[in-house]
């Protein structure tokens, strides 16, 4: 494959810029029988908690018209384990690891970016749309001041890229963006999931123990969309897009909006080797359109 789609952002190099999103995906080797995982861009592991955790009771995963419903509960086998066993795994597969971490208070988030700081990870996403315990559980993706506050306590304690998630259900998203900008992150991605819910008609209840769940998929890329792109013309660190990319197409969308990378989850369910089509569409339009590279079209529209 040529270079044309090689990537550059947060000083780390991917050879395309197409992630694989966290949550969606384990850490790579789930997936590494149904689709050749070295031909991503790279691998956003699933989304890590100090501890780690069971996850939630229930129903954990429900198919709404044209998404996907999920509520996991952030289960996962901890940051150590991460960091002992699961490094060395993705580490073979021959891409970019992307680690998540999560978090229910400050404390958590410290302890956490102290110890993924030594291992072996090329990018540090913080998903900044755990809620907060001690705050009564609001988000702290959903407030700029608060945003600002943790991206510049954890950016001391570490020298990796900092990539910060931002969560859709904030009331203004650019300003938790600038917010994250100013305090130090050097990227930010877009957008987690919308809030959602489900109603089992026939029993008269919520379909999740948690009332309310995460909700992805196609229907929710022209929010996305529309985030990405405010978010892009508003700050100047690079931009990484996802929200119901299925296709090609759709990630061209995203990187004409502004985004520098893309990450694609609910469509790797029902397609394992959908990421591996959409890098072979890029690189073809890339060719077709005569693209020295194709970070060229980002941010044209």
């Amino acid at each position: 494959m040529s270079n044309v789609l090689e990537t550059k952002i947060m000083g780390v190099t991917l050879k395309n810029p197409v992630i694989a999103a966290s949550g969606t995906f384990g850490f790579g080797e789930e997936y590494s029988e149904y689709t050749d995982v070295s031909r991503l861009g790279g691998i956003s592991g699933k989304g890590l908690t100090l501890n780690g955790s069971k996850g939630n009771d229930g129903i954990r995963i429900y198919e709404s018209a044209s998404g996907l419903m999920n509520s996991i509960g952030l289960e996962n086998p901890g940051v150590e384990v991460f960091v002992k066993e699961k490094c060395a795994v993705m580490r073979k597969m021959n891409t970019a690891i992307i680690a998540n971490l999560g978090g229910h208070s400050l404390e958590d988030y410290i302890s956490g970016v102290e110890m993924l700081d030594s291992a072996d990870i090329d990018i540090l996403e913080l998903n900044i749309s755990c809620p907060n315990v001690k705050k009564g559980g609001m988000s702290f993706g959903t407030d700029p001041k608060f945003a600002g506050e943790l991206v510049a306590r954890l950016r001391k304690l570490t020298t990796k890229p900092l990539l910060v998630k931002l969560t859709p259900n904030a009331p203004d998203i650019v300003a938790v963006a600038k917010a994250c900008e100013d305090n130090g992150a050097d990227g930010v991605s877009l957008i987690n999931t919308l809030l959602g819910m489900a109603i089992d008609v026939k029993r008269k209840k919520a379909v999740f123990n948690n009332v309310y769940a995460g909700f992805s998929g196609p229907a929710v890329m022209p929010v996305a969309l529309r985030m990405v792109h405010q978010v892009a013309h508003s700050v100047k660190i690079p931009v990484v897009g996802m929200g119901g990319i299925t296709s090609t197409e759709d990630a061209l969308a995203f990187m004409m909006a502004g985004a520098s990378a893309i990450q694609v989850g609910t469509a790797t369910f029902y397609d394992p080797d959908a990421m591996v089509k959409i890098i072979q569409g890029l690189e073809d339009y890339a060719i077709e359109n005569k693209l020295n590279n194709i970070s060229e079209i980002v941010g044209i529209v």
